[in-house]
Parts: C-alpha cells; structure tokens; sequence
C-alpha cells in the first residue's frame, strides 16, 4: 500500500476506467507548483520557513490588543472626544473603582473605623490616584468608597492586581460587614476572568470541532491531519502578520476581533480544504499520477476556492465604512485570516497531499480506475426528489424560511446592561445591585462633561435642572476647560440613563459659548447603539453591491447573482428570527449587542454566498455540457457531501463562541451556526436546486447559455452515474 511507483499504483486499482479525464495539458502555471515532482518540495520548505519565522510574533498578538475605549468607539462621537480630552484631567487609563460596604441591621461605629481605614490605606497602593469616601448611605446601613485606578498599558490585568490588593487589605473588615467592588474597575475585573485565555479556549474548541466533523467526513485516522495542519498554519501566521501591523499601529486589533479571527480562519481554511480534497479525490479515480490529478484538481476547484475566498474578503473589508471603531477593526483582520488562510489551503495543502500520497487517504482509497460512488447517494436521490416539482419545492420552502423571518420582531439590538451581559451573576452587578439600594444608581459611574472654563457655571446650571440628574460636583478646571463630575438618578447601563444623557447634550449645547460635550460609561452606551444603527443601514447595501459584482463576474450573468443573493438574505432573515426566539424562550436573554445584526449579517452573507459558489460555479461547468436543468442535478450530487461537510465546520466553529460566559459573543455564535446549517441543509441544496431546476437556462441570463438553441437540460430525471464522473476536456 505504501509502494509509490507508477507499477505498483497501477496494479493495485485493477483496470483503468473507462471514462478517464483528459492530461493536465491545459492546467495553468500557479495550479502545477505545489502538485509538481520537484516543486512541491520547494513549496514545503517555504512554508516551514514562514512558520519558524511567525511563530513568535503569533505569540506576541494578545500583547497587542488595544482594549481601550477609544478603539471601540464611534471616531467622532462626543464620548470619543471626552475620552481624548480627559487626558488634560486624568489618564486615559484610569478608571473608578467603587467598593460598597453593607450592613443590613445598620453600619456600627466599629464599621465606619474600619472603612476610614481603609480608605487610608488604599491611597498607598500602586496604581491607585485618589480614593474619595467613605460616602455613607441615607439609611445608614452602608458606605461607598470610589477609588481611582490608573491602569496603564497593564489594562485588565493591572486592574485585576489592584482589585485583589484592595480586597486583601479588607479582609480583616468587622465580622458581618459584606464588601463588593462594582463600576468600570469591577466589570473590568469580571471581563478578565471571563475572557482569560479566550485564544487557547477557541483554538481548541475550533480545533476538535473540525477534528471530529473531518474523521466523520473522510473516515480516515490519517487524513483529517493534514487540514489541521494547514488551518493550524494558517492562523500563525495570520496572527503574525496582524500582531506586526498592530504593534506598528497600522491596524487596531481588541478581543472582540481577536477571538473572531480563531473561529473564522480554522473555519475558512477548512471549508476549502474539504472542497479541494473532495476534488482532489475525483481525479486521484481518473488519473494514474497523483501529481497530475492534483494540478486538474487546482485547476477545476481553485477558481472556485479563490471567488469565494475573495467575495468573504470583499464582503469584510465593506466593514472599514463603519463609524464604529471596534466594527472597523474587525474587517482588516478578519480578511487578512481569510486571505493567508486561502493562499495556505491553495499552496501548502496540495504539497502536502501529493507528499504523502494515494495512502493518506487509507483505508477508503480512491484508486485509479475505480467508481466515486459518492455522487450517486443520498444527494443525487434528493435532487431526484426536487426534480418532480421543482416550483413547488421552492415555494413552500421560501414560505417556511419567511414564517422563520417573523422572529426577527423579537431580536431587541438595544444593548445588553451590566447585569446581563454574563451567563452568571458575577460580583461586579451584585454590587451595582447594592449600590442602588443605597445610592444614587449612577455613583461611581459619573457623566463627565467637558465645557470652556468661562462657561462652566452656565453649563452646571443647565445639567441640575434635569430630574434624571442626582448631584454634580464642583467643576474642575485645566487649560481653559472644566470638567464637571454628574451622578444620574438611574444605573449608568440603563435606558433611563441613556436617555438623560441625550437630554443633558441638548441642555448643554445650548448654553452660549461653553463649546460642552459629554462622555462617561452611559454616554459610551448611547453613541454605540446610535453608531451601530447607522453602521447596519450603511454597510449592510454595501456588502449586497458588493457581493452582486462578483456573482456577477464568477458566473457571467444576471439573473443567477440577484437568485444567489435573494436567498442568502432570505436565509438570514430566517436565521436572525429563530436566534431571536431562542434568546427569547430558551435562553432568556433580554436583548442582543447592538452590533449583532451587522456582525450577523457580514458572516452569514459572505460565508453563505461562499457555498453557493461552490455550488454554481460546478453547475455552469456541467451546464455548458449537458445543460442546466441535468447540470444541476450533477452540482447537487458532486458537491452535496462536501458542502456538508464544509458547513458543519464553519457552524461548529462559530458554536464554540457560545463557551464563553459572555452573551454578546454567544448570541454571535448561535445565529451564524443556526444560519449557516439552514444555508447548507436547505437554501443551498433545496432552494438554489430548485430554483436552478425551474428556470432552467434563464438562470444564466443574458449569457450565452442562456440564448443557446436545444437547452441540453430539458430531461430533468436524477443524473446517472456516467453523466456525474464524466469529465469535458
């Protein structure tokens, strides 16, 4: 089994095939690299060059995340400005830590020693700038000490230290006295611990998804292996190229986008793995010479491979029109996965196939001369099936994903709060909790409202006359400008909040000269909902145009792209409504980030049109020899199995999202999955199918497939299995 000359492979296959394809004479350059004798060895030693010299710097990439609030802000919102101009004041990194005493029987003298004490000492810690308090409650049963913490480039983990310092100098606090740290520093601390060592925790999620759907796949203990390897390589080195870009500030990289591009490139790389082998493996039963069947292979699927690879990219690289910073970074990283993940899966993985031979696919090897009857199964019998009423297979089946539509009322993108952006109860929203029982919800999270020094007064005047509005602090002044402190009746992450901010902005920006802005925790919450609002309406026609011009000249048609892309958008809208009513009744999430839909919508449209390409682009191919009703049916039956495959890969690794305790990236997780199985299962292979099948050559309108006389496509019966394996020259 492992002999590899042309004797030994050809006795072992038994008689050659009957209708075997043509050579490799029409195969381009690029295609012949990696699958040549000699070169795809020169391919390998390449590639284990760049990942020797990536590896580091892949390390090196949560060190480069930019957390800060101004890499997730809208560029030119208010908030965005109060966070630039703060630095005159205080750091950019510093950020209010509140800590709530609580006594329900009433504080005890012992109590309030205590707390004085404490607040005493924390003024000596590291990183901490100031403590104000002890701020005792009105109903005498709980004090509030807020502690400003400079984090500086440490970020959550220097946060974190502080934290911990705090809480071990008040451990010995009175017996009965209950102590919990809320505010920025608090969820802060609760974000760290939920999103510790979120790389590791996705890449190995993602990378036993992909290992188990691939076993299942191609029921080999040897073959999965290569794949991995190669998304494996791919994201190092992905992850390199970002980390150099990052650190050299060219692009800004956050967690947000960091944890998408794990799921999204082992994702990609894989799905064109499986397409490629798939091909790979059709000519491995037409031709002797594994070298030559992988160059067709290349040259039949690569074209495919690399529409879809650029029509994701395209489709991300739309994002940079956001006015949403963290939505904005995330395209550049995400297509820069995409891209080094297509040029790894087009490259590397060929020369490793052709390396280690007809055997790795052991023990269902694909010998020369032997019958693929892969294309004759259960997707060859449900094209069948859809052929008998092909019109009526695509009605009742746009009925059904409407009805799934309606959902979509129940999504609620206004914003998750504090306290639901968690699966669990952490100590952060206990405190806030406390804290509103005793204070003024908004303590600890204040407006900060930047005015002209001359106008500070009129501008104090203007913000105490709202009733949402709890106290303000004498301003500060720096430079010509003020700086007022305003604590708000309700809880920061609150609509009530959010919308005494909006009516603090008119006030303010009313009083003359005082040039004021307002910014703070509930000023960040509104301008986000405000700015991805805007961002979804914006990008969302973007992408479609976008997304049209390609299918338009990948297939060299009209009426196909505006099918193709009626579907994808049917497909998410179905997808959104059904993720609504999960988060609804099963999960019972109260809402959804702002940022869903868009997000939602970005991958589900370029992944889904991803398999519609793989689709398509082999029913043309078989059209323009038998016709495009029979040229259907063979594009379902070839490609079925591996299109499958593919979307169970990319659905599981956007499930893994979901093992994160945070909800905005679950919710992530869950509706790109839930869409992508409905794009594979039933838009791609019932709906495009059916539609295909109904109109027939129109669907290549106004190409030349579509005027041509004697439509070779008017039998529509399931293709036989001369007409799949056959091959055109």
């Amino acid at each position: 089994m492992f002999q590899s000359s042309r004797s030994a492979r050809h006795a072992d296959s038994g008689p050659p095939p009957t209708d075997v394809g043509p050579p490799a004479t029409d195969v381009g350059t690029a295609a012949r690299i990696p699958s040549s004798r000699r070169l795809k060895w020169v391919v390998l030693a390449f590639w284990i060059v760049v990942l020797a010299l990536t590896f580091t710097p892949a390390g090196k990439l949560t060190s480069a995340l930019n957390d800060e609030a101004a890499s997730w802000l809208p560029a030119n919102a208010q908030s965005t400005q109060v966070v630039k101009e703060i630095e005159a004041f205080q750091s950019k990194n510093e950020a209010p830590a509140v800590l709530v005493f609580d006594r329900p029987g009433g504080l005890t003298r012992a109590d309030q020693t205590a707390v004085q004490a404490l607040a005493a000492d924390f003024k000596g810690l590291d990183h901490v700038t100031n403590v104000a308090g002890p701020i005792p409650s009105q109903d005498g049963q709980a004090l509030q000490l807020i502690v400003g913490v400079d984090a500086g480039d440490g970020g959550w983990n220097q946060m974190v230290d502080v934290a911990d310092a705090m809480k071990s100098a008040a451990a010995s606090r009175p017996d009965g006295l209950t102590l919990h740290l809320t505010g920025p520093v608090g969820f802060a601390v609760d974000s760290a611990s939920a999103f510790a060592g979120i790389d590791g925790k996705l890449l190995y999620s993602a990378a036993t998804v992909v290992i188990i759907i691939l076993l299942l796949t191609y029921r080999s203990p040897v073959l999965w292996l290569v794949p991995v390897i190669c998304a494996a390589t791919s994201l190092t080195v992905a992850q390199a190229v970002i980390y150099l870009l990052a650190r050299d500030d060219t692009l800004t990289v956050n967690s947000q986008s960091s944890g998408i591009l794990t799921v999204i490139v082992f994702g990609a790389a894989t799905d064109y793995a499986l397409l490629l082998v798939a091909r790979y493996r059709e000519e491995l039963r037409r031709h002797e010479d594994r070298h030559e069947a992988m160059a067709l292979a290349l040259h039949r699927s690569g074209p495919a491979i690399i529409a879809s690879g650029l029509t994701v990219i395209a489709g991300l690289l739309c994002l940079l029109f956001a006015t949403m910073n963290s939505t904005k970074g995330m395209g550049p990283v995400a297509a820069i996965g995409i891209a080094v993940g297509l040029i790894v899966m087009l490259t590397l993985l060929p020369a490793l196939l052709v390396v280690a031979g007809r055997w790795v696919f052991w023990p269902l090897v694909p010998h020369y001369g032997s019958t693929d009857r892969s294309t004759t199964g259960a997707w060859a019998r449900i094209g069948s099936r859809i052929a008998r009423a092909p019109r009526r297979t695509w009605v009742i089946t746009s009925v059904i994903l409407l009805a799934a539509s309606v959902g979509v009322l129940q999504l609620n993108p206004t914003g998750l709060q504090n306290k639901d952006a968690f699966y669990n109860t952490p100590e952060s929203v206990i405190g806030e909790q406390v804290v509103a029982r005793h204070f003024p919800a908004g303590a600890g999270s204040p407006v900060m409202v930047l005015s002209n020094a001359a106008a500070a007064g009129g501008v104090a005047a203007a913000i105490q006359t709202d009733s949402g509005v709890a106290s303000v602090a004498p301003p500060v002044t720096r430079g010509g400008r003020s700086l007022l402190m305003v604590t708000l009746t309700d809880a920061p992450d609150s609509p009530a909040a959010t919308d005494t901010v909006d009516r603090l902005r008119a006030d303010i920006a009313t009083v003359p000269g005082a040039d004021a802005i307002a910014g703070g925790d509930t000023a960040i919450r509104a301008d986000t909902l405000r700015a991805s609002r805007t961002d979804s309406l914006r990008i969302i026609p973007i992408i479609l145009t976008v997304v049209f011009l390609i299918l338009m000249l990948l297939l060299r048609a009209l009426v196909a792209p505006v099918l193709l892309i009626a579907t994808v958008v049917l497909s998410f809208a179905a997808a959104s409504g059904l993720s609504a009513l999960i988060f609804r009744h099963v999960l019972d999430f109260p809402g959804a980030d702002p940022s869903l839909p868009l997000f939602a919508f970005v991958f589900l449209v370029a992944r889904g049109i991803d398999y519609n390409i793989f689709l398509m682009t082999r029913v043309r191919e078989e059209s323009t020899r038998v016709g495009t009703r029979r040229g259907a049916l063979i594009g379902l039956a070839a490609t079925g199995g591996v299109i499958t495959s593919a979307g169970l890969v990319l659905a599981g690794t956007f499930a893994v999202l979901a093992t994160l305790p945070v909800v905005a990236f679950a919710e992530i997780g869950i509706i790109v999955a839930l869409g992508v199985l409905l794009d594979t299962l039933v838009v791609r292979s019932v709906l495009v199918t059916a539609l295909t099948l109904d109109l027939g050559g129109r669907m290549w309108w106004p190409s030349w497939l579509a005027r041509r006389d004697g439509d070779l496509s008017q039998g529509t019966g399931a293709p036989t299995n001369s007409l799949v394996t056959h091959r055109s020259s």
